[in-house]
């Protein structure tokens, strides 16, 4: 006898795995009538990826309509990263942005050695990251690295040959999390790849503090590389200087017209785009955020905002939203994948082991 709670007709098995609840826009609608600037994207042939500093719009499009076309198309057939091996070294906890990694490599047939721990290296024993660095060049042909410390990329780098991936460095920056950010964002409102009119730019909120958030951080970096199509950008945190002297002169530079207030109602109503984070590392512990940033059904949200969260959540994000059209953090997990393979076949050069019947490469 089947169970009143798992009939066949509701079998897993007959869902699109990434037709999560909320927002699931259309990839293909990034990609309409418009074509991918591979030499644009080969600017990342070789390269690290450590800060958005290195972005700017146009590269930051290439990448997202790159994603959007490797979500579109099936192309695992063609192994692109056949023979390559991704180390990733994480030495903080992860769980999205480890997998979403090895996912996009594994996906792509490429090989993973992973450290999912960083008391497994010899870091525990002193050894040092540049040390550490010196013998991944021999092991891979990429790293990606997630550290607590926010110098660890300077040290590792030091004799580091092959290119890194930043996926996280204490309370420095994210910048492939930003790009998933803004995957999720151009696939919900493709317009954004021009300059809108001024009665059709966003409103944009962020729930956090960017100073000591790598999150937030990159997010609002990336941000400013769309200031034509932002009215204003509200930051919610609760502290009084939220940015720091280097993050400030960056918006003072875009022009962008920033306010910022302690409470997330002050602003709420008249949000676009609601970027949010649940904790910032903070020394040694994880600080968590108080009501004053929570999002729930009773929040005076606009009919149209969409709410985003690089995800894990606690309490300020209630679950309650999940099944709404607010929620675009489903999809904006989902499309980090996506987001990086488009990296992975950048920067290892794999453009050629592309189907061309598929993705016309010249």
């Amino acid at each position: 006898m089947v169970s009143d709670k798992f009939r066949p007709e509701e079998s897993t098995l007959d869902r699109d795995p990434l037709e999560s609840e909320g927002l699931n826009p259309d990839p293909e609608r990034l990609i309409k009538e418009d074509t991918i600037n591979f030499e644009v994207l080969k600017k990342l042939t070789g390269q690290s990826v450590l800060s958005v500093n290195q972005f700017d719009k146009e590269l930051v499009l290439e990448i997202c309509k790159f994603a959007a076309l490797l979500e579109s198309k099936e192309i695992a057939q063609s192994h692109p990263l056949d023979g390559k091996i991704v180390i990733t070294a994480f030495f903080e906890a992860s769980t999205r942005t480890r997998l979403s990694f090895e996912s996009a490599v594994l996906r792509l047939d490429g090989k993973i050695i992973s450290i999912p721990e960083g008391g497994t290296t010899g870091q525990a024993k002193g050894e040092s990251l540049s040390d550490i660095g010196e013998m991944f060049n021999a092991y891979g042909d990429c790293v990606v690295i997630r550290h607590k410390d926010t110098s660890a990329l300077g040290e590792i780098m030091h004799n580091l040959r092959i290119p890194l991936i930043n996926a996280g460095n204490g309370t420095g920056e994210h910048p492939t999390q930003s790009l998933a950010d803004w995957f999720a964002i151009l696939k919900w409102k493709p317009e954004l790849k021009e300059t809108l009119n001024a009665a059709d730019r966003m409103h944009l909120g962020i729930l956090g503090t960017p100073g000591s958030m790598r999150a937030v951080n990159s997010f609002l970096r990336m941000s400013l590389l769309f200031n034509q199509n932002i009215k204003q950008i509200s930051i919610v945190s609760e502290m009084a200087d939220p940015l720091g002297e280097e993050l400030t002169n960056k918006v003072k530079e875009s022009g962008m017209d920033i306010i910022i207030t302690n409470d997330v109602n002050d602003v709420v109503s008249d949000l676009d785009i609601i970027y949010m984070n649940s904790i910032a590392f903070l020394g040694d512990s994880y600080k968590s955020l108080d009501s004053r940033f929570k999002l729930d059904e009773k929040t005076k949200l606009k009919d149209d905002a969409v709410v985003l969260h690089p995800l894990a959540r606690l309490d300020e994000l209630d679950p309650m939203l999940d099944g709404t059209h607010h929620n675009l953090y489903f999809t904006q997990a989902h499309g980090a994948v996506f987001i990086r393979q488009a990296l992975f076949v950048s920067i290892l050069n794999r453009f050629n082991r592309l189907p061309k019947e598929e993705i016309p490469i010249k």
